[in-house]
Formats: structure tokens, C-alpha cells, sequence
């Protein structure tokens, strides 16, 4: 199911990490399988566990690619992804 119009990043992240109430730091290190990474990191190393920090993307960026779409915002490619 995909993430509701008009929701929040931190509530994405949750939504995808099956966690209810986390900040977006916990969501999104759950929805990675991480422990203590930023937002952007934790995401990153979601879509590629061997991803070295000096290739990390921004954040719309690497959103996009988690949801296989481009140019769309963080919150909006979250959005479309179903789970």
C-alpha cells in the first residue's frame, strides 16, 4: 500500500519501516536495517549496502531511487512506494 497525500517525511518513513511514533532518524535506520546512521545515510546504505559515504546521494535523490522514480520531492517518492 502505498503512503498517504499529504503525509510527512518522518511519517513515511515510518509507514515504511512498519514502526508507528519514531523520529525520521530511528524510521528510517529500521527501514534500512541500520543502527545510528542519519537519515540520509541510513537510506543510502538501503539502497546499497556498499555505498561509501563519498558517494552518497541527497536526500530527493536517493528517495527517488528507493522508489524507482525521478524528479519527484523526498516525501512524494516515499509515497509511491508500496509495501
Amino acid at each position: 500500500m502505498a503512503g498517504t497525500a499529504g503525509s510527512s517525511l518522518t511519517a513515511e518513513l515510518n509507514r515504511l519501516a512498519g514502526t508507528t511514533g519514531k523520529a525520521d532518524q530511528g524510521a528510517a535506520n529500521t527501514y534500512a536495517s541500520t543502527s545510528g546512521l542519519g537519515v540520509n545515510a541510513a537510506l543510502n546504505k538501503k539502497a546499497d549496502a556498499n555505498r561509501q559515504p563519498t558517494a552518497y546521494k541527497g536526500l530527493n535523490a536517493i528517495c527517488n531511487e528507493l522508489a524507482s522514480t525521478s524528479g519527484k520531492s523526498a516525501v512524494a517518492a516515499l509515497r509511491s512506494i508500496d509495501v
